[in-house]
């Protein structure tokens, strides 16, 4: 019998496969370090496709909730999980904290992780640093891939910081950003530039090379604030407006003739 195409993976169900693990590690369930079940048997549970399932695994990776070992399964991670962690979404949302003003946050705080981790990071850290690069690489055409192993990336960095009060500030920044980036990501024009600085920053470090770590993160984060200001739809025009920019623009014909 042929095999049936995997259907492409389906927001609203990653975010089923989200919901349910969430529910699960609430009511006790699902314990720190916890594995679950082979991916076959748990997406066929859920009545969903294995590509969703994967997609919304993605997703609580990235948000530190489940860690990922190849070859041997995916669990619960160790740590405490993310879920709940909304004080900066919520002071956004009180505040209206501007775009600009979150990522001169995080160019303070991730210039600085980078440097330390220039200084302080082991061999185990370059090791997974590699392979995020490589994984950012490979997912240059895949955004909701890319985001998922850049916020990989910039969480090793915090961990080979060697400091976890500066390391736990960013990542409740970290978690708002990616809660709030990963629906308009879709819309990224072109990654490869980020992925190259990605690899930069990741030599920088390698090569215990504090200042530059420092200076190529903040020039990442330059570019990544100008490239996501592009991923935001433009707003639409109102028939006022719509008119006015007509009116414009036939007044500009006139001139030129």
């Amino acid at each position: 019998m042929p095999r049936m195409k995997e259907e492409a993976p389906n927001t609203h169900r990653a975010m089923q496969v989200v919901n349910h693990i969430r529910a699960l590690i609430e009511n006790g369930t699902l314990q720190p370090g916890d594995k679950i079940p082979p991916e076959r048997e748990f997406a066929h549970s859920l009545n969903i496709s294995r590509a969703s399932l994967r997609t919304g695994l993605g997703y609580l990776a990235a948000m530190g909730v489940m860690k990922v070992r190849h070859g041997v399964g995916t669990f619960v991670a160790d740590g405490p999980a993310e879920f709940g962690k909304s004080s900066v979404s919520l002071m956004a949302a009180l505040h209206g904290f501007q775009d600009w003003q979150m990522f001169e946050a995080r160019s303070i705080l991730e210039g600085n992780l980078a440097a330390l981790a220039a200084e302080r990071s082991k061999e185990e850290h370059h090791t997974a640093l590699a392979e995020e690069v490589a994984e950012i690489f490979a997912a240059v055409d895949n955004p909701a891939d890319f985001l998922i192993h850049d916020v990989l990336f910039h969480r090793i960095i915090s961990q080979a910081s060697g400091n976890p009060i500066l390391a736990a500030l960013m990542e409740t920044i970290r978690t708002a950003l990616y809660d709030k980036r990963r629906k308009t990501v879709e819309r990224s024009i072109d990654m490869r530039e980020s992925a190259v600085m990605h690899g930069k920053i990741y030599r920088a470090i390698r090569s215990r090379d504090a200042a530059s770590a420092r200076e190529l993160m903040q020039q990442h984060l330059r570019l990544a604030q100008t490239a996501q200001g592009l991923e935001r739809p433009a707003a639409r025009k109102t028939p006022e407006a719509a008119l006015r920019a007509k009116s414009h623009k036939m007044e500009g014909a006139e001139e030129r003739f």
